[in-house]
């Protein structure tokens, strides 16, 4: 059962779930928006809010804590030197989800993940 257990699935087991959701967070600090499908959007932004809360601290723990979900030094780089320090005075919502329209191909719910 999956009492208080809360979060997007996105279609995937956990491994592959947390490499898409670190990529598409990892896209989203290098150029400050990533177009995907709506769903993975909504879990790469909760990812993400989550990543940029820690870089709002600062301190050495929460910059391995980041690397450890991020996998990349350039992106924790750019997070804890120019994000972090950007959304320091923020409490929250550092990133927007804008819906796109359906694809050509198959018709999935596109979206743009941006950094606000």
């Amino acid at each position: 059962m999956r009492h208080r257990r809360t979060g997007y699935k996105i279609g995937m087991a956990k491994a592959r779930r947390e490499s898409v959701l670190a990529t598409l967070t990892t896209g989203l600090i290098m150029h400050a928006k990533v177009d995907t499908t709506f769903g993975r959007a909504k879990a790469s932004q909760r990812y993400a809010e989550r990543v940029i809360t820690l870089a709002r601290r600062g301190d050495l723990h929460a910059r391995r804590l980041v690397f450890s979900r991020l996998q990349d030094k350039a992106a924790v780089d750019k997070l804890f030197d120019e994000i972090g320090p950007r959304f320091k005075d923020r409490p929250g919502g550092y990133t927007r989800v804008v819906k796109l329209g359906p694809r050509r191909g198959d018709g999935a719910e596109l979206a743009r993940l941006m950094l606000v």
